[in-house]
């Protein structure tokens, strides 16, 4: 014997899910049976996939993709629209601008429609809509953001090292959405040679996006200018002066004495001329008063 919890959960099954039969032995369910076109029904509406990524980061120059998904489309077709100036830019798989960095891409059966960006510029940054051409029509927003991505070599742009010395730089990738696929590290116009000389190594770490030089022992022809160059970035470089003798600090910083020496000595000499000049001109003005004051007794 069933409960009568049981047969009321049955009950409420039988109600939610009720097929009426029709007279030539087909199925229907009851919303099927009024006069509501069958893609105007709820459950065979259009609607979005929301576990698509909709905030975008991309570098200058390297093509990227936006994607929507879209379940239940049926008969209705997909646009891209630019938000900030309302611009159509594709119908289903045709382009309609006239900047052809812009495509629609779609595979039949696919729930997906992807907007793909070729070389985008900072100005391509904002909000770009997938619409579906129900009625109303429903859109989802996607953020692109297009930046600058750049090394940077941590320390000064000039560096000196004494002879015998390690020559140790770090480069760190800045603003790039996805790790660089290289980094290359160039002494003038060359790519640095590990074979010639021994006593050089590259550690990259893609995921950290930095990149370490080590020249161990480092002689006067290792000086040059030292660049660090990642895929789709731009690059960054450091000039080395590798010297014999005198201590690097102690030569920068005598440098900078003396050059500062001969820039104050000018306003000094001015100094001292107006310091004399005045102090003559107060003796000549005390000295007069004497004489009267003499003279009047």
């Amino acid at each position: 014997m069933l409960s009568k919890m049981q047969l009321q959960l049955i009950s409420i099954w039988l109600m939610t899910f009720q097929w009426i039969s029709n007279s030539d032995g087909s199925i229907e369910s009851p919303s099927q049976t009024g006069n509501l076109n069958y893609w105007e029904q709820p459950f065979s509406q259009p609607y979005f996939d929301n576990a698509t990524r909709r905030d975008v980061t991309a570098t200058v120059g390297q093509m990227t993709y936006l994607h929507c998904r879209v379940r239940n489309l049926g008969d209705r077709s997909v646009s891209w629209i630019r938000k900030r100036d309302l611009h159509i830019l594709t119908v289903g798989i045709l382009t309609y601008t006239n900047d052809q960095r812009f495509q629609s891409l779609h595979s039949d059966g696919s729930d997906e429609w992807t907007l793909r960006i070729t070389s985008p510029q900072i100005k391509d940054s904002g909000t770009y809509e997938c619409q579906v051409s129900t009625e109303p029509k429903i859109s989802q927003g996607f953020q692109l953001n297009v930046v600058i991505s750049k090394a940077k070599i941590i320390g000064n742009t000039e560096m000196y090292i004494r002879s015998g010395s390690d020559i140790n730089l770090t480069c760190v990738v800045l603003e790039t959405p996805d790790p660089p696929s290289f980094i290359y590290w160039y002494r003038d116009r060359d790519v640095i040679n590990y074979s010639g000389r021994g006593g050089i190594s590259v550690v990259t770490e893609k995921q950290t996006r930095t990149s370490r030089l080590l020249i161990s022992k480092a002689q006067p022809p290792d000086t040059g200018n030292y660049t660090c160059a990642p895929s789709a970035s731009d690059s960054a470089s450091v000039t080395v002066h590798v010297l014999n003798g005198e201590h690097p600090a102690a030569m920068q910083h005598g440098n900078s004495s003396n050059s500062a020496v001969t820039r104050l000595l000018p306003i000094f000499l001015l100094f001292v001329c107006h310091s004399i000049q005045v102090l003559l001109v107060t003796d000549q003005c005390l000295y007069v008063p004497s004489r009267v004051v003499k003279l009047a007794r």
